[in-house]
């Protein structure tokens, strides 16, 4: 018999989350706290709460809507000229080093499948780098640009990467990279047919109609089209991941007329994805969480060595944004902004879990890498980025 008292359990913690730390003062991303009340009720600790299928299910929703919500992060404007080299070879580069790196671990045991830590190494939040570069006064810059798009680019790849080399349906990297582009097709021309029918001005004006009342039929439309690209990433034997990054990105191109789109549509999906689906996934992270593996000193330590390659990896492509830099503290706090990553660790740990590439124990230590990753980063990198909007001071001449 299907119960919802867990469900209930991991609501109240959504919903205390956010209000403790308000009421404390606390400037600590939300999403590294409600891992860590994750762990604290589920079954290791205080056992209030437990992942049975309600909570699974809310879970999974969570994971697509967070995907969705990343797919319209994406800044497609600032992925052009000079922005788009520099990124592109940034990105080479790191990935190059995620894959010494990677070798480097499984050489010494630490990692089993040296490909995937890779993948996971060389992924970047824009999530959490974009509200920073925002509050510094810096996301409009020439700079801010390029961290952008860079960062945009290190959330692209390694969902395609991890859809196209480790979904569980995968038969091959030359099958899946067929299945890969026949989807491609199949959501560019989805893209088109809904293009075209926007044009229609009577589609238009029942669109505008019921976008304000209980119909909500452009949320309704973002849904449908979530669960669509999912359900059909993993009939094409990719990941469900790909598929909801991908309807975010549609909508986020497809969603430019002024006349038609309301300016509450993208608060409006965030306020379902944040608001209801989203915290259930990082709670039931948490409580999904091997964290009695980090008692043993073997896995402990591999948290500082998850967060050292981390930045090695993403903090040294920084430097190819120097000819965009007024100064030096504005590298550093590039490549601290791009080692921030936390969503892709816990996705791609997971699916390295399930296949058995990844122990439960190193799952819990790259995690706990990845919330300090966010929980530090971001400190650190902005006094550097305000510190770079000052003007450089006068240099004296010798006498």
């Amino acid at each position: 018999m299907l119960t919802l008292s867990s469900a209930a359990v991991v609501a109240a913690v959504a919903l205390i989350v956010p209000l403790t730390l308000n009421l404390a003062r606390i400037r600590v991303p939300s999403i590294v706290v409600e891992i860590l009340f994750g762990i604290l009720i589920g079954p290791q600790v205080l056992k209030w709460a437990r992942l049975d299928e309600p909570v699974q299910v809310l879970a999974m929703i969570g994971l697509a809507f967070l995907l969705l919500l990343a797919g319209l992060e994406i800044e497609f404007e600032r992925l052009r000229g000079k922005v788009l080299r520099l990124t592109s070879v940034a990105f080479a580069a790191s990935f190059t080093i995620a894959i010494a790196v990677g070798y480097l671990l499984h050489a010494d045991s630490l990692v089993q499948s040296p490909l995937l830590i890779a993948v996971i190494l060389s992924a970047t939040s824009l999530g959490v780098i974009l509200p920073v570069l925002k509050d510094s006064g810096q996301l409009d810059t020439p700079f801010g640009q390029v961290v952008v798009a860079g960062a945009s680019i290190a959330e692209v790849v390694p969902i395609v990467l991890l859809s196209l080399l480790f979904s569980e349906h995968a038969a091959g990297v030359g099958s899946q990279l067929a299945l890969l582009l026949m989807f491609l097709v199949f959501v560019a021309t989805t893209a088109l047919v809904i293009s075209r029918a926007e044009r229609s001005r009577r589609l238009a004006l029942v669109l505008v109609g019921l976008q304000e009342t209980t119909a909500e039929i452009r949320v309704r439309g973002a849904f449908a089209l979530l669960l669509l690209f999912a359900a059909l990433a993993t009939t094409f034997g990719l990941e469900a991941i790909l598929g909801a990054f991908l309807a975010g990105a549609i909508l986020k191109l497809l969603d430019r007329d002024q006349d038609m789109t309301h300016t509450l549509f993208k608060v409006k999906l965030q306020a379902v994805g944040f608001g209801v689906f989203i915290p259930f996934f990082f709670i039931s992270t948490g409580m999904n969480l091997d964290v009695r593996s980090l008692e043993h000193l073997s896995i402990l330590v591999k948290v500082p060595i998850f967060l050292t390659a981390l930045l090695v990896v993403r903090a040294v492509p920084a430097l190819f944004y120097r000819s965009l830099a007024q100064r030096r503290s504005q590298l550093v706090a590039a490549g601290l902004l791009q080692a921030t990553s936390l969503s892709i660790p816990v996705v791609a740990g997971r699916i390295g879990v399930d296949l058995g590439l990844i122990q439960s124990g190193n799952y819990a230590a790259l995690i706990a890498a990845g919330l300090l990753s966010v929980l530090l980063f971001p400190i650190l990198a902005t006094p550097r980025l305000l510190a770079s909007g000052q003007p450089r001071p006068a240099r004296r001449t010798r006498q």
